[in-house]
């Protein structure tokens, strides 16, 4: 139970990153920054990112991504349990204003290589590229993670299964409250 645990902790800071595009193109104040990363340019006939990568999103997805992690470094140093939560991992030791912007630039940038490759494919922008569409963000979060911390291959395995059926029920519970147009 405590590798299931951990694997939810260490990749928390990504998941609010990941899920902080979807919540920032709600705030009608936030809409003017609504750019696409790609500023509509296309390659071979096709948009490199799409309209939904955004520049508005990126850097909602940093900043919620920096603050997670500061309070789990905050809890870490504070609390018991966030000490039991947290592993191998030394939260007092991490560098907060780097991983944390290197969490949600892996977990976002995982999501636009894979757009990237919706688009190649013709799969049109919101569609389903299953289960590519649910590893992405773990994918690019742990790839950069790497810089900061190195986990045992058992913590990863935990971490791509747990965060693979949390994004599954997430997306789900975001369809059911009309936050997504596709269940998956």
């Amino acid at each position: 139970m405590n590798d299931v645990l951990f694997a939810i902790w260490f990749l928390l800071p990504a998941a609010f990153s990941n899920a902080a595009p979807i919540f920032s193109a709600k705030i009608p104040a936030l809409k003017r920054y609504d750019t696409p990363m790609d500023f509509g340019k296309e390659w071979h006939g096709h948009r490199i990112f799409g309209a939904h990568k955004t520049w508005r999103g990126l850097i909602s997805g940093i900043i919620v991504s920096t603050v997670v992690l500061y309070v789990q470094q905050v809890l870490f140093v504070h609390t018991d349990w966030a000490k039991a939560l947290s592993g191998p991992v030394d939260y007092a030791a991490l560098p907060v204003l780097l991983l944390g912007p290197a969490f949600a630039i892996g977990a976002l940038g995982g999501d636009a290589i894979e757009s990237f490759f919706k688009r190649a494919l013709r799969i049109k922008p919101g569609g389903s590229l299953i289960p590519f569409d649910q590893l992405d963000y773990i994918i690019g979060s742990v790839l950069v993670s790497l810089f900061f911390v190195i986990l045992s291959p058992a913590h990863y395995v935990w971490i791509f299964i747990i965060w693979f059926v949390m994004h599954v029920v997430a997306s789900y519970v975001g369809y059911l409250l009309k936050f997504k147009d596709d269940p998956i």
